[in-house]
């Protein structure tokens, strides 16, 4: 599907971009990956990890530029299949402190790659989401909520012809610098002997970056317009993961912080009308008259009405054992 095509990722020097590269250049032959990005430095750094595929007339190109600019925007998108958008503002403090700069990038910035792709016929587009945007209680769910309405209601602009938008929603990615994992390592590595839980109740999902890939391949494979494609994945207990990082250490309950919930919540019971569950994940269908005359993906179900997805009522946790392995398998990959 992605042979010979042209796909750009804003936010692209990040944890994602790094692995939806790798995984493209194995699995696809496409004729460019555009990395759009802010962070020059960032940008050197990945064309050296890079170097083969970043000489003159390798697949590999990097902008220099913000998805805020517009302009720019739609300078990089001359000739591009498929957008990735990646780009935003994730740190929930600095969000809550700098909130103008939060919904400079997050909801002004998604009005601008949407803007961009429908006026440069982009094929289809997939942005990236969080579970902080269902529910939201801090700014940055705030501003992914919106972004998320902004993606799936673009489909109304592009008239059935133009680009097809859709969203992924998951969590902190394992071993990602948003993630729990790091932390807790950096507090081992320097020979701490206890490791902070804000709640002993706390629950997280458990997604790869592989599986985070997959999901947007999977997105931009089936997509119609609309839809909200969610990974089937098992949960695990935080103090579990404490356990399979430092099982001779001990925990201790520090309080949860502002805008942190103890569960990840990725479906609502709202959104069980319209939701339907597939072998490896669950599709969020839109609530829109242009939806009518399109079609459902084949061999899903639809969900029990009052169905809800979170990691704290989920039907598959990870035990400490089962933990360990996966930090020792998915994150190696990282």
């Amino acid at each position: 599907m992605l042979n010979g095509k042209t796909i750009l990722i804003t936010g692209g020097t990040g944890s994602f971009g790094h692995h939806f590269v790798d995984y493209v250049l194995a699995h696809y032959q496409p004729k460019k990956i555009i990395i759009y990005s802010r962070d020059e430095f960032k940008q050197f750094n990945m064309q050296n990890a890079y170097r083969q595929y970043s000489q003159p007339g390798g697949v590999l190109r990097f902008f220099i530029g913000d998805v805020r600019d517009k302009e720019r925007l739609t300078r990089a998108m001359q000739g591009v299949d498929y957008v990735i958008h990646a780009a935003a503002l994730k740190q929930v403090p600095a969000c809550e402190y700098n909130p103008n700069e939060a919904i400079k990038t997050n909801i002004n910035g998604a009005m601008n790659v949407i803007d961009a792709c429908l006026d440069c016929g982009v094929q289809k587009v997939v942005a990236l989401s969080t579970d902080k945007s269902v529910n939201p209680i801090n700014l940055y769910g705030g501003t992914k909520l919106v972004s998320d309405k902004l993606f799936c209601a673009a489909n109304s602009y592009s008239g059935g012809k133009g680009p097809i938008f859709s969203v992924v929603r998951y969590g902190n990615v394992a071993g990602s610098r948003g993630s729990v994992i790091p932390f807790f390592q950096d507090i081992i590595d320097q020979g701490g002997r206890e490791l902070p839980i804000t709640d002993f109740r706390m629950t997280r999902f458990w997604i790869s970056l592989e599986q985070g890939v997959e999901l947007v391949i999977k997105a931009l494979e089936v997509s119609q317009g609309g839809e909200t494609f969610i990974s089937k994945i098992p949960s695990f207990k935080i103090t579990d993961l404490a356990k399979a990082m430092s099982p001779d250490c001990n925990l201790k309950e520090v309080g949860i912080r502002e805008g942190e919930k103890l569960h990840e919540i990725m479906i609502t019971s709202e959104d069980s009308a319209r939701t339907y569950e597939y072998d490896d994940s669950y599709i969020i269908y839109p609530h829109y008259d242009w939806w009518l005359d399109r079609m459902i993906v084949p061999g899903g179900k639809p969900v029990e009405a009052g169905f809800e997805y979170t990691s704290g009522n989920n039907k598959v946790f990870l035990t400490v054992e089962e933990l360990q392995q996966k930090l020792k398998t998915d994150l190696d990959k990282h």
